[in-house]
C-alpha cells in the first residue's frame, strides 16, 4: 500500500509501506476518501506547531494529520462487534497522535468505537468532514444547554470551514438570521450560499444598525482576538469560542454590564457526531460546499499550498488515484 508523511517541514512523501493489521477494538480501513483540517496540515507543513507551547518533532508519525475520513471496513480486529466487513463508515472522533498510522494512507487501522456507520449513496465530499461537523455540533450543544438559538439572531466569525458549517447549523437549532463575518468577499459569497441572510467584513457593524439591531449570539470560528473582540461589541447575549484562541482578548465594563457571556468549548462526544450525521442524512447540513479541490493524495503538498494561499477553504484527496 501507499502512505503519506510528512518527514521534514514542506516536505511530504508518498511511500510504499505495509498493509497494517487491526488491533484490539480495531478495525482495517481502505479509505475512500480523506479532507484537510486546514490548521494542522499547514502548521505541520510549515514547521509550526498548532497548539502555543506545543513542539513538533520530525518525521511526523506517518499518515498525520490526516483524520477526517470515509472509508470501507475490510477486515475486524479482535473484540469488535458492532461493524462488519463491507460497512461504509465515517470517522466521528480523532484518535489524536498517538497512533501508528494516521489517515493519510489507502489502509488505515481505526479504532471501531471512533467510527459511525454512514449511507454507502453519499459523496465522499458529503461525509468526509464528519469529525469537524462533531466538533461544531459541540459548540451548538453548549448553546442549546444555555437556552438554545430558536428565535435568535446569530453571527457567525471566521468562515473557514468550521464558519461554513456554522452558519449551516445555527440555521438548523433554530436560528432566524444568520450573517456571517470575515474579511474575504469568496468566504462570505459562499456563507450566502449555504444559506446566511448577511455577510459582512469584520470591520463593517452596518448589520447593527439594521432593524433587527445586534445579533443575540455569535460563534467565533476564527481564534482571533480582533474576531472574538468585534463580535462580543455586537452581541447581545453570548459568544461561545470555537475556533483555538492564540491570542488573550478583552472583556470589559461594556461587556460585564451588559451581562455578555463567554461560552467556552466542550467536550468531543459521540451523542455530537450522530446528531451532525443525522443532519447530513436529512439534507440540513451541506459539507460538499467547504470542499473546493480534489486531488490524489499524492499531491498532497499541491493540496497544502491551495490552502495556504486561499484558493481552497478545504481539499478532498483520493488515496486511490
Amino acid at each position: 500500500m501507499k502512505q503519506l508523511q510528512i518527514v521534514a517541514p514542506g516536505q511530504a512523501e508518498w511511500q510504499d509501506a505495509d498493509v497494517p493489521t487491526p488491533g484490539t477494538g480495531e478495525v482495517l480501513l481502505k479509505i475512500r476518501a480523506i479532507t484537510t483540517c486546514p490548521h494542522w496540515d499547514m502548521h505541520l507543513m510549515s514547521g509550526e506547531p498548532m497548539f502555543p507551547g506545543a513542539r513538533l518533532t520530525y518525521p511526523i508519525t506517518p499518515g498525520q494529520p490526516g483524520h477526517e475520513l470515509v472509508a470501507d471496513v475490510v477486515e475486524l480486529g479482535p473484540g469488535v462487534e458492532d461493524l462488519s466487513v463491507g460497512a461504509r463508515v465515517a470517522a466521528w472522533q480523532d484518535r489524536g497522535a498517538d497512533v501508528r498510522l494516521g489517515g493519510y494512507a489507502q489502509f488505515v487501522p481505526f479504532a471501531a468505537k471512533s467510527l459511525l456507520e454512514v449511507r454507502s449513496d453519499l459523496a465522499p465530499e458529503a461525509i468526509a468532514s464528519l469529525e469537524l461537523a462533531m466538533c461544531l455540533q459541540v459548540t451548538f450543544d453548549r448553546l442549546r444547554e444555555r437556552g438554545g438559538l430558536d428565535g435568535k439572531s446569530v453571527a457567525i466569525g471566521g468562515l473557514g470551514p468550521a464558519g461554513i458549517i456554522a452558519c449551516q447549523l445555527a440555521r438548523a437549532w433554530g436560528a432566524t438570521r444568520v450573517v456571517a463575518v470575515d474579511p474575504v468577499a469568496e468566504r462570505r459569497e459562499l456563507a450566502l450560499s449555504v444559506g446566511a441572510d448577511a455577510a459582512v467584513e469584520p470591520t463593517d457593524a452596518s448589520f447593527v444598525a439594521s432593524e433587527e439591531g445586534p445579533v443575540d449570539i455569535s460563534v467565533d470560528c476564527a481564534g482571533a482576538a480582533a474576531s472574538v473582540e468585534f463580535l462580543m461589541d455586537h452581541s447581545k447575549e453570548a459568544v461561545a469560542l470555537f475556533g483555538v484562541l492564540r491570542d488573550d482578548f478583552a472583556y470589559g465594563w461594556r461587556h460585564w454590564c451588559g451581562h455578555l457571556d463567554i461560552v467556552g468549548y466542550g467536550r468531543h462526544n459521540r451523542e455530537a457526531g450522530e446528531r451532525a450525521l443525522a443532519l447530513i442524512e436529512d439534507g440540513r447540513l451541506d459539507l460538499q460546499p467547504i470542499v473546493t479541490h480534489t486531488l490524489p493524495l499524492s499531491s498532497y503538498a499541491e493540496g497544502v499550498e491551495l490552502l495556504r494561499s486561499k484558493q481552497a477553504v478545504k481539499v478532498c484527496f483520493l488515496p486511490w488515484e
